[in-house]
């Protein structure tokens, strides 16, 4: 038996092992694409059924306490635009600020140091001293600022997993609770936060070269989770206040 039958064959296994493995994975696709089929469909099965059974111990009018829905209190509704103006002045003022100086910063060193030097003069460091940890502290401040400007306007990733599974009559109630849901999830986010800036400020941890401590900057991150939450419990509250999903907005 020479190489050249040995390789062939070894070939024709792999091609006839490679096509059996194709036939196992698409058997296997499909039947999973059936299971969530099936897994949907009863999934609604159940809720309609326990809907139905709900429904008469469910009081026709909510009570006297729960907010209206429809029409949130002008006082809320103000200081949710002003809230929302001032996430967007201080998300604008940290990065308009390190655009300058990382621009300030580039141009010294690349343009006024050298053309100095040209004519004769030794100018030393024409940079901005620190202008990259500045920036990465502006950075920092800006980005977790935006993580309460995208809530108020939508603009975040919403994912469509799950959509669908419940009636369309429970839509609201289902927004509704969603919100909590997700504000209570945002709320355990920013006291991990919190416990993270208070480490920096129990071991004094201080930035490097600047030498100024760093927990005055890292508060941004706890508190844009904690305005992200306050505006979800906030739309739970009054879902007029929410802003429309992306695919409704112009």
């Amino acid at each position: 038996m020479d190489w050249k039958s040995v390789l062939e064959r070894l070939r024709q296994g792999a091609k006839r092992l490679r096509q059996r493995l194709e036939q196992i994975a698409r058997a296997v696709w499909g039947a999973l694409r059936q299971a969530r089929g099936a897994l949907r469909a009863r999934l609604r099965q159940a809720l309609d059924i326990l809907h139905a059974r709900l429904q008469p111990w469910l009081p026709e009018r909510m009570p006297a306490w729960w907010p209206d829905p429809g029409r949130p209190p002008p006082a809320v509704r103000q200081a949710a635009e002003v809230w929302h103006q001032g996430e967007c002045w201080l998300a604008v003022a940290a990065f308009g600020f390190m655009t300058a100086i990382l621009l300030l910063d580039v141009f010294g060193r690349e343009f006024v140091g050298p053309f100095l030097r040209l004519i004769g003069i030794e100018p030393g460091a024409t940079g901005i001293f620190a202008a990259q940890k500045l920036s990465v502290f502006a950075l920092v401040i800006g980005s977790f600022a935006g993580i309460g400007i995208a809530t108020a306007t939508g603009s975040h990733l919403v994912p469509r997993f799950a959509f669908g599974w419940v009636p369309a009559s429970w839509g609201p109630a289902m927004d509704r609770i969603a919100d909590v849901l997700t504000g209570l999830f945002l709320i355990a986010v920013t006291w991990y936060g919190f416990k993270f800036v208070g480490s920096s400020l129990k071991t004094e941890l201080r930035a490097p070269v600047l030498d100024w401590p760093v927990w005055p900057v890292q508060v941004a991150i706890p508190l844009g989770f904690l305005s992200a939450a306050g505006r979800y419990f906030l739309y739970a509250l009054w879902p007029a206040l929410k802003p429309l999903p992306p695919e409704f907005q112009e």
